[in-house]
């Protein structure tokens, strides 16, 4: 080794000393060798009583090497990855065996040193039978992310022991985002299939195969998807298969599986999954620890399809179409008129002219306009006191503005905003979309949060293309248990609704185009006009 890192660097200062003249020559820096690599070794549940640890086969390696930027490691014909030199490796063959491992610091340049170990470990565990049984049944059953239920995926404190302290997932909160279409069979054989797309599921929208996980750590599987703040959604990925063994460290049942193996959201780490509560028919309770040692994760998984339950009879209640020319219909609509910021800092004055809001050629224009003096115009309709539902879906197909500094919205106010104000009133904003992100639409709730004593509110957002030159449609579903907000019939807003939050009455409609503000951003100092074109608005029941 020690010769074949001198020959590389000696190589490399042959190529640098016969290209040094050349002045338009890009330099490069330093490329230097990992050197004083260690490796240490501890085997879980090893003290003076149990030489060769508790029998789980479980042992924890660190290496550490100057100059190191990653390391592998190579023991019992498998291969793993550990960027941060720290791996948790399991050993099962029964009895005490005696394994070779290796590790490979990699530098710069790709230059690397190795190092070995011997280990003597203890495997003695087997798996009870109503464990098997639970988990593979005869070696076809198949899991899922139990996406209807509260907390079913969320994360709380190393080491925690309630689920999802910290945060849980509401019923279907991620949905379209890679992970509800995935599914998972433990073989009888030993093997771990991850399906990463049921088409019967997610809404069709990871129609070729895509996975969900945490930013930084998900880059193992490979590039691509949205990065939505912490997560990567829909990250392209093709179904696999890993192997996977059933442990007890600690006397904690656990799920150990192997390579790149994952459930639900990629985390990184040991890809072990502690079986935390199984006393569920055909559903278990799983944590693992994230590979940057930050949180636990915790999933709930279910080998029982979803019950599609009752399909909802819609029916038809109001619309309008927008298909008389002239001022919008006058038995469905009025305006808000004039500036004053509309408490959100907005620059725009409200008119009920002709030139800012007008029905033409079967769809409803609102139009929001420079008026030459440093000013804008704009149109704020509603139908406040005119009509007015409680619960139900409501579709808007609109087309949305472009310019940079528009922030056209689709929302309700309660209709005892004029009583009560707001948030105590309670909004839904079917659709928003910022002045400086015309890709993006969001999907928000808010109200006033009686047990805390303030202003409260709870949103997503999802990806729209082509928002300013075609037609989408924004919807909501509204009932006494839910607020589920989609796009193009996709949803990726929910938010369970109940007796305390003000979404249990009447509420009104309001469309509008604002500048600026605290949604509207900076506006281009080249606007003229741009407008917002709804096609109709319907209410079901």
């Amino acid at each position: 080794m020690k010769n074949l890192i001198f020959n590389s660097f000696t190589l490399l200062g042959i190529f640098l000393c016969l290209f040094s003249c050349q002045e338009d020559d890009a330099s490069i820096g330093d490329i230097v060798a990992p050197s004083n690599l260690v490796i240490s070794s501890e085997i879980f549940g090893q003290d003076n009583s149990n030489l060769y640890g508790d029998g789980s086969g479980v042992v924890n390696f660190v290496a550490y090497a100057d100059n190191a930027i990653s390391y592998k490691y190579f023991y019992n014909e498998t291969e793993r990855n550990a960027p941060s030199g720290e791996l948790e490796a399991l050993f099962t063959n029964l009895g005490i065996n005696t394994y070779d491992v290796t590790v490979i610091a990699y530098g710069t340049g790709g230059l690397s040193t190795s190092i070995s170990t011997t280990i003597e470990v203890l495997a003695t565990y087997s798996p009870p039978q109503d464990l098997l049984d639970t988990l593979i049944g005869d070696g076809t059953k198949v899991w899922r992310m139990k996406s209807e239920g509260p907390g079913h995926f969320g994360l709380g404190p190393v080491g925690g022991t309630v689920p999802a302290e910290w945060y849980g997932a509401g019923p279907d909160e991620k949905v379209g985002v890679g992970m509800y279409d995935d599914r998972f069979i433990f073989g009888t054989d030993g093997t771990f299939t991850h399906i990463t797309n049921n088409t019967n599921d997610d809404a069709g929208t990871d129609t070729s195969g895509t996975v969900f996980g945490r930013d930084g750590l998900i880059s193992d599987l490979g590039s691509g998807g949205n990065v939505n703040g912490a997560d990567v959604e829909n990250l392209p990925y093709a179904d696999y298969t890993e192997d996977y063994v059933l442990i007890a460290p600690g006397g904690v049942e656990t799920i150990s599986l192997s390579g790149i193996g994952f459930i639900s959201y990629y985390i990184g780490g040991s890809h072990s999954y502690e079986i935390f509560d199984r006393s569920v028919p055909n559903e278990l309770v799983l944590r693992s620890t994230d590979g940057n040692g930050e949180f636990d994760w915790w999933f709930t998984i279910t080998s029982v399809e979803e019950d599609p339950g009752t399909v909802v009879d819609y029916e038809l209640v109001w619309s309008d179409e927008f298909d008389t020319d002239g001022a919008p219909n006058a038995a469905n609509w009025t305006y808000d008129l004039g500036a004053g910021g509309w408490g959100n800092q907005e620059v725009q004055t409200y008119t009920n002219n002709a030139e800012n809001v007008i029905v033409e050629g079967g769809s409803l224009k609102i139009t929001a306009k420079a008026n030459g003096s440093g000013g804008y115009t704009s149109a704020r309709i509603k139908s406040q006191g005119l009509q007015s539902f409680t619960y139900g879906k409501i579709e808007i197909s609109a087309k949305l503005p472009s310019a940079q500094g528009t922030w056209p919205a689709l929302w309700m106010l309660g209709s005892n905003f004029p009583t009560v104000g707001w948030p105590h009133c309670g909004e839904m904003d079917i659709m928003e979309q910022t002045g400086w992100d015309k890709n993006t639409s969001l999907g928000t709730c808010h109200w006033f949060d009686n047990g805390t004593s303030a202003n409260a509110s709870y949103g997503e957002t999802t990806g729209v293309a082509n928002a300013s030159t075609e037609f989408h449609l924004y919807s909501i579903v509204w009932s006494e248990e839910s607020i589920q907000i989609s796009l193009d019939d996709v949803p990726f807003m929910t938010l369970s609704n109940s007796a305390d939050l003000p979404f249990n009455a009447d509420f009104f409609f309001i469309m509008n185009i604002a500048m600026g503000g605290t949604l509207g951003g900076t506006i281009d100092p080249a606007f003229t006009e741009d407008t917002m074109e709804v096609d109709y608005i319907r209410v079901y029941q």
